[in-house]
């Protein structure tokens, strides 16, 4: 006897699954999803190993023997601490960060061939690390925005910075494996409806029927007995007496 389905999704820091978690639990109310947390560096191990069905990730990385849909493109922008000079402006290039310290952790998503300013000689070993070291004095941080909102300080703050790389967040599982749970979360990412073509099959699939509205026939009444005659048309005559 088979257990009950469950949908494992993987998720790396400062992704936010949440919309899709919330569709998932309207579609498929008899199905679980259970939402893991993996580092980084660890996402796509995390599908190839079969500790997740699917997993959010960050674009460019380690796509070796898997699908990849990129869903989205991150904001890139750089930490510094809240006194900074850059801070006077609201956007930054990367000839702004010309002489200054650059952190590069082990997790970095962005992949930067040559970043301007000087690298440090130390690589933090996570992106949490990095930014510990920022609010120290020691550096500073390129990152998707949405890592520079998940690990906010009071004491730092970051600027948008123009033309750096951007990182895309993707939904990533192995090649030729390609489940009926995992096609039904592709549909979802990708703002398939019920009523959609492909919703429809994987309704029927399932043995049930999407619910669509009736629309009433042409030319009858819709009110019942007591519709009156159409609008400028000849009602009964009446008997003369």
């Amino acid at each position: 006897m088979t257990g009950t389905p469950v949908f494992r999704l993987g998720y790396v820091p400062g992704t936010t699954p949440a919309k899709w978690v919330r569709i998932w639990r309207e579609r498929e109310p008899d199905v679980p999803l259970e939402l893991i947390a993996v580092p980084a560096g660890e996402a796509a191990d995390a599908v190839r190993e079969d500790r997740a069905d699917a997993v959010l990730l960050r674009l460019p990385g380690d796509r070796e023997g898997l699908h990849a849909i990129p869903l989205y493109t991150e904001t890139t922008v750089v930490v510094v601490p809240k006194d900074h000079l850059i801070t006077a402006a609201d956007e930054v290039s990367g000839a702004d960060l010309a002489g200054e310290v650059l952190l590069h952790p082990l997790d970095d998503p962005l992949g930067w061939p040559a970043p301007p300013g000087i690298l440090a000689r130390e690589r933090p070993a996570t992106t949490g690390d990095a930014i510990e070291l920022i609010a120290a004095g020691v550096g500073l941080l390129v990152v998707p925005q949405s890592l520079a909102r998940l690990h906010h300080r009071r004491d730092l703050t970051y600027r948008t910075l123009t033309d750096a790389p951007q990182s895309q967040v993707a939904l990533s599982w192995p090649e030729g494996t390609t489940s009926a749970l995992v096609e039904q979360f592709i549909g979802i990412v990708r703002g398939r409806t019920v009523n959609s073509t492909r919703g429809q099959q994987e309704a029927k699939a399932k043995g049930t029927e999407p619910v669509r509205a009736r629309k009433p026939p042409r030319g009858r009444a819709t009110s019942g007995k007591g519709a009156g005659p159409k609008p400028g048309g000849r009602g009964k005559p009446r008997r003369r007496r």
